[in-house]
C-alpha cells in the first residue's frame, strides 16, 4: 500500500514542479540554518575534555578580604584568579595528584636562520605537570620533569605549527630555539592539539583564544627570565613596581590555577586543605571555592549569553521555513480537492487521504534533507574558512551531524504537513460532485 501512495506522491509533484522546487527549498534552507547554528553552539557548549573533565579542579581563594568588595556586592566571591604568593604556596605544598598554574605569555621568537625576522608567538607558562593532567599528545619527545620545574630549566615544548615554521616539522626534540634573547632547549613537540575554549586558562582572554598556541614555558623558568604576563590582571591596589616584578610582589590577582583529584576523598581533603590554608594565611574567614571544570566554565560564562540565543535564531529561521512550507502545501493540498472529492466519493476513507497526503509530505521532506545536508556541510564549510585555523574543532562537520539534519527535515516536514492534510481530508464529496 505504500508502495501506491509514494507513486501517487510522486506524480503529483512532477505535475507542479516549480511548487515542488519551493517547498524543498524551504525545507532545506531552514534545516540548514538551523542545524549549523546550532552545531556550532553545541560545539562551543561542548565538554572539552570529557575522559578526565570530572577529574579536574579550579581552586580560587580570596586573599583580599571583606573589605575589598563594595557594599553593593553580595555574590562573596573570591577573586577567579590567584596572586604570585598564593599560586607558589600551593605548588609547593601539592596536596593533588597533579597540578599547574599557568599564565599567558607572549614573546619573540628569533629563528636561527640569517635573514628571518622574530615574530611573537602565543603560549603559556605552565608546571610539568600540565601535559600529564590534560591527556596532552605529543608527536615528538615529552613535557618536561618536575626536576626542570625546581631547577628552573632552560626547557621548551613547541606546538607542531610553530615546529613546522621554525625547523621544517622534522623532530626538533634538543635543538635550540631562542625566545625573547634567552636559549631553550626543545623538549617536546605537541600533537594535534588546541582546545577550545582554552580551560585551563579561561580568566586570561575569556575562554576562546584566536590566536594558535605556539609554546609552553615552566612556570619558574618564564618567571626567572622575566616574561611578562599577557592575560588579565586585577589588583585592589596598584603595584609599588611596574612589569612582572611588580606583580610578583604584589596582591594583583593574575594566575589561573587547576588540579587532578581522582576521587570524591581527593575532593573532600583538598577543600579542607584550602579554609586550612586560608585560615592560616588571613585574618578573616576562609573564603574558598572548589569547583569541577564544568561548573567552572559554566560560571565564568565561557560560552557568552549572546551565544547561546543562536539556539532561538535557528529555531526561529527553521519555524518561519516551515509556515512558509504550510502554506505552499495547504495551496497545493486545496487545489486538488476534486480529486479528493472523487476519491472519498469512490468510499476511500478518510485515514486513506491523510496516508497520501503525508506520504508526499514524507517525500518533500527526504527531498528537502537531502538538501539540507548539502546546505549545512557548506554551511560549516563556510565558518571554518571564515573563523580561525585553531578553531577548525568548532566547526566540524561529522556524520551524526549529518544524519540528524536529515532526521529534522523529514519530522519538520511532517508536522508542517500535518494542518494542510487535515484540510484536505474535510474536503466534502457531495460538494465537490455537485460544482462539477
Amino acid at each position: 500500500m505504500f508502495a501506491y501512495y509514494l507513486e501517487l506522491a510522486l506524480r503529483s509533484l512532477r505535475r507542479s514542479p516549480g511548487l515542488t522546487v519551493l517547498m524543498v527549498l524551504s525545507i532545506g534552507i531552514g534545516v540548514a540554518l538551523a542545524m549549523s547554528t546550532w552545531s556550532l553552539v553545541q560545539m562551543m557548549s561542548r565538554d572539552p575534555i570529557p575522559e578526565k573533565s570530572t577529574q579536574l579542579f579550579v581552586p580560587t581563594i580570596d586573599m583580599w578580604g571583606p573589605s575589598s568588595r563594595s557594599s553593593a556586592s553580595s555574590d562573596n566571591e573570591p577573586p577567579d584568579l590567584l596572586d604570585y604568593g598564593t599560586a607558589v604556596a600551593l605548588m609547593r605544598d601539592h596536596r593533588a595528584r597533579f597540578q599547574s598554574p599557568a599564565y599567558w605569555l607572549s614573546p619573540s621568537v628569533v629563528p636561527s636562520k640569517v635573514g628571518e625576522h622574530p615574530f611573537k608567538a602565543d603560549g603559556f607558562a605552565v608546571s610539568g605537570e600540565l601535559f600529564p593532567m590534560l591527556n596532552v599528545p605529543f608527536r615528538y619527545g615529552s613535557g618536561w620533569s618536575s626536576a626542570d620545574d625546581a631547577q628552573r630549566a632552560q626547557v621548551v615544548v613547541i606546538s607542531g605549527a610553530l615546529n613546522h615554521k621554525v625547523f621544517g616539522g622534522g623532530n626538533s626534540i634538543g635543538k635550540t630555539l631562542n625566545i625573547d634573547g634567552h636559549d631553550y632547549r626543545v623538549v617536546g613537540v605537541l600533537g594535534h592539539w588546541n582546545p577550545q575554549p582554552v580551560y585551563y586558562d579561561v580568566p586570561a582572554f575569556g575562554g576562546f583564544m584566536l590566536q594558535p598556541i605556539g609554546l609552553f614555558l615552566p612556570f619558574n623558568t618564564a618567571i626567572a627570565a622575566g616574561i611578562p604576563h599577557n592575560g588579565e590582571t586585577d589588583c585592589t591596589s596598584s603595584p609599588a613596581q611596574s612589569g612582572l616584578v611588580g606583580l610578583l610582589h604584589s596582591s594583583c590577582v593574575w594566575i589561573s590555577y587547576m588540579a587532578q583529584l581522582d576521587s570524591a576523598q581527593a575532593v573532600g581533603q583538598y577543600r579542607n586543605y584550602l579554609e586550612g590554608f586560608a585560615r592560616q594565611q588571613f585574618s578573616w574567614p576562609p573564603n574558598i571555592r572548589l569547583r569541577g571544570l564544568m561548573a567552572w566554565l559554566n560560571y565564568l560564562q565561557a560560552v557568552p549569553s549572546s551565544i547561546q540565543i543562536l539556539r532561538l535564531v535557528g529555531l526561529g529561521l527553521l519555524v518561519v521555513c516551515l509556515v512558509d512550507t504550510v502554506g505552499l502545501m495547504l495551496a497545493k493540498f486545496l487545489r486538488r480537492s476534486g480529486e479528493i472529492g472523487v476519491r472519498r466519493a469512490l468510499g476511500a476513507p478518510r485515514r486513506a487521504i491523510y496516508a497520501q497526503f503525508l506520504t508526499e509530505g514524507a517525500v518533500i521532506g527526504v527531498a528537502g534533507g537531502v538538501l539540507g545536508v548539502l546546505l549545512t556541510w557548506f554551511a560549516m564549510l563556510w565558518l571554518r574558512a571564515r573563523f580561525p585555523e585553531n578553531w577548525s574543532a568548532l566547526t566540524g562537520v561529522d556524520t551524526e551531524l549529518l544524519g540528524l539534519t536529515l532526521a529534522v527535515a523529514i519530522v519538520a516536514t511532517l508536522l508542517a504537513a500535518l494542518y494542510p492534510t487535515f484540510r484536505a481530508a474535510q474536503v466534502q464529496p457531495a460538494w465537490q460532485l455537485k460544482s462539477n
